[in-house]
């Protein structure tokens, strides 16, 4: 920092002009961000695979890039035509059979609880309510279950349009990975040519960066993935279809503090009223003990990352990452404030006499 630039008014027009080009290229490729950031990010996760292919053809740069992008296809891809097919399978047997039972007078079974009948009479008796009786509640519920067939046609549709989002989204992102494994090195150097810190701090922010998307992937997707596996396992042994509602629990795992919950609760609230107490508690205990343990254990272990962050700022970082982009903010909120701590430590580093000095005084 010792020799420093003296900013003159064609230096502040040059800023300006470089700030205003800057946010109508944001502007231009905001549409495509969230693309261009996962390609950012599974560039990180695949480089290790792509040396590996790079080092057997170094004079084939665009063929080992190509390659690359091939196997990752593979990776991500067909596993997920596979799952969506048997999702698709076991939604549809589902639905189904719980069309049949609430037309064939299942839902009068869980009215008939001594629980239910207690629970209704505590409402009609102390709530300023109409009264609320079975025979209402069973005829609304079999009027959906009526025209849960058409409901299902729209919902299908609409999966089958996310569905399409998603696989061009995906080949946008291929395109964009595809340079980024090929250009790796290029990259990382303009960066570090542009940015105005020293080497040693451009690691530090680098490396963190790297550090805590990697993290927040793994932390994220992996705590679903390992979610939704030992709730799916926990579904099939109480009866109900693995793969589908393991499936469901693994979306549900992105969903901060209801997490999982939201869909064993449900299940095993349903057991317990149609009799099946045993199911219940089994259900209850493995949910409790073994898919929230991964919860609590995994994803911390996974997103600390380098810079330490502690579970509160995990929580805050994606909680608030959830609300303010989607789903992508579960990546989003902890680099953002991964890259915050580190600025902070540069900040604390490059400006450590004066904030000796003002302790001191």
């Amino acid at each position: 920092m010792s020799d420093k630039v003296k900013l003159t008014s064609s230096h502040w027009v040059l800023i300006v002009a470089l700030l205003a080009a800057g946010l109508a290229c944001f502007l231009l490729v905001e549409p495509y961000i969230n693309s261009i950031v996962m390609a950012f990010i599974i560039s990180l996760l695949m480089f290790p695979i792509h040396e590996w292919i790079e080092k057997r053809m170094p004079k084939h740069t665009n063929l080992a890039s190509l390659l690359s992008c091939i196997v990752l296809t593979f990776i991500i891809v067909f596993p997920l035509l596979f799952v969506f097919a048997a999702i698709v399978q076991q939604g549809s047997a589902f639905s189904q059979n719980v069309y049949q039972w609430v037309t064939h007078g299942g839902i009068q079974t869980i009215f008939e609880h001594p629980w239910v009948v207690n629970g209704l009479s505590l409402v009609n008796t102390y709530l300023p309510f109409d009264t609320i009786s079975p025979q209402e509640i069973a005829q609304k519920v079999a009027q959906f279950a009526t025209s849960f067939g058409s409901n299902l046609v729209g919902i299908s549709a609409k999966i089958l349009g996310d569905a399409t989002n998603f696989l061009m989204d995906f080949f946008l992102m291929l395109f964009v990975l595809f340079f980024l494994l090929r250009d790796h090195d290029k990259i990382i150097s303009a960066i570090r040519h542009i940015l105005p810190l020293s080497r040693s701090q451009e690691d530090k922010l680098l490396d963190e960066v790297e550090q805590v998307a990697k993290s927040a992937v793994m932390g994220s997707f992996l705590t679903a993935i390992a979610q939704g596996f030992a709730g799916g396992i926990g579904m099939w042994i109480a009866g109900f279809p693995g793969l589908f509602w393991g499936t469901m629990m693994g979306f549900a795992s992105f969903i901060p503090v209801v997490g999982t919950a939201l869909i064993w609760i449900p299940a095993a609230i349903y057991l317990f009223l149609i009799g099946d107490t045993t199911w219940a508690i089994f259900l209850t205990v493995w949910s409790v003990a073994i898919v929230g343990s991964i919860d609590n254990l995994l994803r911390p272990l996974l997103m600390q990352g380098s810079a330490g962050m502690n579970t509160l700022m995990i929580f805050f970082s994606l909680l608030g990452g959830l609300h303010l982009f989607g789903l992508i903010g579960l990546i989003y909120g902890p680099i953002i404030f991964a890259v915050t701590m580190v600025l902070f430590n540069i900040y604390e580093e490059e400006f450590q006499g004066f904030l000796d000095q003002q302790d001191r005084s």
